[in-house]
């Protein structure tokens, strides 16, 4: 799998009780959302971004907004004047899914763009 194919996927409606990825996989997926990182119990992932301004910031967290709102997977997101910390875990599962690592990579080519 490379990042176009989770580009092309969609977020997913999961039940609770939907297993979460194990250790292996999610480091599989790490691989190829570049810059994500899991937190130290693997029950999410996070990646921090860093803008020239404010406007920018604000820019890029308003296209996050209507992303989650589209694919109904919303992260957690801190952010100070010109940077953001972004947090991807799947509450139904307790942990990260495939729908973290779609959310990742689409949120990563939001900062490409």
């Amino acid at each position: 799998m490379d990042i176009n194919t989770l580009l092309t996927q969609s977020c997913q409606p999961l039940k609770a009780g939907t297993p979460a990825m194990i250790i292996p996989t999610i480091e599989s997926y790490l691989s190829i959302v570049t810059g994500w990182q899991a937190a130290f119990d693997y029950k999410s992932i996070e990646k921090e971004f860093v803008f020239k301004n404010h406007y920018q910031l604000m820019a890029f967290l308003n296209a996050v907004a209507y992303l989650s709102h589209q694919q109904d997977h919303h992260p957690e997101v801190c952010y100070g004047y010109n940077h953001t910390k972004i947090k991807l875990t799947t509450h139904s599962a307790k942990g990260v899914t495939v729908n973290d690592m779609i959310m990742a990579a689409r949120i990563s080519q939001l900062h490409l763009a």
